[in-house]
């Protein structure tokens, strides 16, 4: 059996057994996964090829050689176990307790799995108890504080669940998917180590659960952590470690794990997405760009991941499509937190920040921890002068998600704006730690090295040259560093980089106050190096400006 057609024959056991078990964001995932799979060419039919076309262009960008494996050579497959069912003990209960809990009554699927004891009833039973403990924990939460304020309630099934769960383990018998749960109950208590034990028992005993892989990618906060992990070679682990290197920052090699997995999943809309979130922290705008548009011909009705390609329109002021994406989500699902997102965006574009902040405490309500509500929010706040509902906003982000770059960025700013340069100092050193290679964070970094308080022009210096080498697209460094080691007397340096961003601006062909300093500059530095030709030269394009410059020659 050729690779492809293992994938496949795996995920569709997979998606059965997910979703009779009521994992069904882990079943959606896998099915997504199953379409992705290249068909063969000799079985090509109408039908199977809907979801496939007009996607050869983003294939072809990522590899141009056709391998068929998705595992690099010698990594072996883990055969699809077969669970073990338990159909003739308690099928009719199960029926029963699953028709419960897809109706959202939690308690009386427990209640009616009380008596049973088959692996699969007793996943369920839990699931339903852990699952109507989350239900009651929120509703607590919104009575006490609001939608959006904090609270200490807690889920009150995790204590009995934990017991209950860790005596299934030590007697060995509990299935991957009560060991996935047993993952989340200790997660919820703190105990880290432990979780990912035990989740990594889950996903190589049952690889295909990618709810427990995500919950595990959640407790590798460092490569030193994910490096030390046991897990067995399949294929779903090169999926867990693209998501974790993206997670950790590592986004040229979570890129090289999308596109090898593209050789078998060629038409998998989630590995495009990924794709296109990983060239979106390396600031590829036009590359997510076209994905996005590529993803949304195949899939119009998708929400999940677009708000990140309403933030690239937003970057680039691209009013009209904007416009059209918020149109186009609020009428396929406007109570998403991505769609709310999205429709946050467009308002602020057009400078409602008011309605802005209205459509980000939507997304919030509708779910809590959602980091990019946050944030975004938290700009708004800054752009509304309310410099401290953005630090709540902000520090609300990083509490969810401490390797958020942008919450702590805007930290920086918000103290920046309050006077408060140390501070902003503290969190600028946060964000420049996780996202390196983002010229913006060395810009403000360093001018707060230059506020009054500070006046620290040396690391200024250095900051301005680290954002100078990161592609610096607003080309403020150059000029800058041209300032700067003018103001240290430091003429022939400074000469250097106003030449610089002399040749900067002619190859952009923009013109304005930086052109005429830099040409002021230059025509008076080499009339003090009695280079007389070149002063000439410069001094001639400074007569094409009028003001007092002209008066100066």
């Amino acid at each position: 059996m050729s690779s492809r057609e293992s994938c496949r024959s795996e995920l569709r056991t997979a998606i059965r057994q997910l979703n009779d078990r009521c994992l069904y964001s882990a079943s959606k995932w896998a099915a997504e996964q199953l379409v992705g799979i290249e068909q063969d060419p000799a079985k090509f039919t109408p039908s199977n090829t809907r979801f496939q076309r007009g996607s050869s262009s983003i294939r072809r960008r990522f590899h141009t050689n056709d391998v068929t494996s998705t595992p690099p050579a010698g990594v072996s497959y883990v055969s699809t176990p077969v669970m073990e069912e338990d159909e003739v003990v308690d099928g009719d209960f199960y029926l029963l307790a699953k028709s419960y809990f897809d109706c959202r009554e939690y308690r009386r699927a427990a209640h009616v799995l009380q008596d049973q004891t088959g692996k699969k009833a007793t996943f369920l039973r839990c699931y339903a108890l852990y699952l109507a403990g989350e239900k009651r924990k929120e509703e607590e939460m919104i009575e006490l504080e609001g939608p959006l304020g904090k609270s200490d309630a807690v889920n009150r099934e995790v204590a009995s669940l934990e017991r209950e769960l860790s005596i299934l383990r030590k007697n060995g018998i509990i299935d991957p998917f009560g060991l996935y749960l047993y993952g989340l109950v200790l997660i919820e208590k703190g105990n880290q180590n432990l979780a990912r034990t035990v989740l990594m028992e889950s996903v190589n005993s049952y690889p295909w659960n990618w709810s427990a892989w995500s919950e595990l990618q959640s407790l590798c906060t460092t490569i030193e952590i994910l490096n030390s992990l046991t897990l067995s070679n399949h294929w779903m682990k090169e999926f867990f470690l693209a998501s974790a290197y993206q997670e950790l920052r590592m986004h040229n090699e979570s890129l090289t794990k999308y596109e090898h997995l593209q050789n078998t999943f060629s038409f998998s809309n989630y590995i495009r997405a990924q794709i296109a979130k990983a060239q979106y922290c390396l600031r590829e705008f036009e590359q997510v760009e076209v994905i996005f548009e590529e993803l949304l011909r195949n899939d119009p009705y998708r929400v999940e991941d677009v708000d990140m390609y309403s933030n690239v329109l937003y970057a680039k002021e691209c009013f009209s499509a904007l416009s059209y994406l918020a149109h186009r989500v609020f009428m396929t699902d406007k109570y998403r937190p991505e769609s709310c997102c999205i429709i946050g965006n467009y308002y602020s574009l057009k400078g409602q920040h008011e309605k802005s902040v209205l459509y980000f405490r939507r997304a919030l309500k509708l779910n809590k921890n959602y980091l990019s509500a946050w944030t975004l929010m938290g700009h708004e706040y800054v752009e509304m002068k309310n410099t401290p509902a953005a630090i709540d906003a902000y520090r609300r982000a990083v509490d969810i998600n401490p390797r958020d770059y942008r919450a702590w960025y805007g930290l920086g700013q918000a103290y920046e704006m309050m006077g408060m340069p140390f501070y902003a100092l503290h969190y600028f050193k946060k964000s420049v730690f996780l996202q390196s290679n983002d010229s913006r964070l060395w810009i403000a970094m360093a001018q707060c090295y230059e506020t009054d308080q500070l006046h620290m022009l040396e690391e200024a210096i250095k900051c301005y040259r680290r954002a100078a080498s990161c592609n610096d697209r607003e080309a403020i460094a150059l000029h800058q560093l041209a300032k700067l080691h003018a103001e240290l007397g430091r003429s022939e340096e400074a000469a250097l980089y106003y030449k610089k961003d002399l040749e900067r601006m002619e190859a952009e062909e923009r013109e304005g106050p930086n052109m005429v300093e830099a040409l002021l500059f230059l025509a008076q530095h080499c009339r003090e190096q009695k280079r007389f030709e070149e002063a000439e030269v410069y001094c001639t394009r400074l007569l094409d400006y009028t003001g007092p410059v002209s008066s100066m020659i």
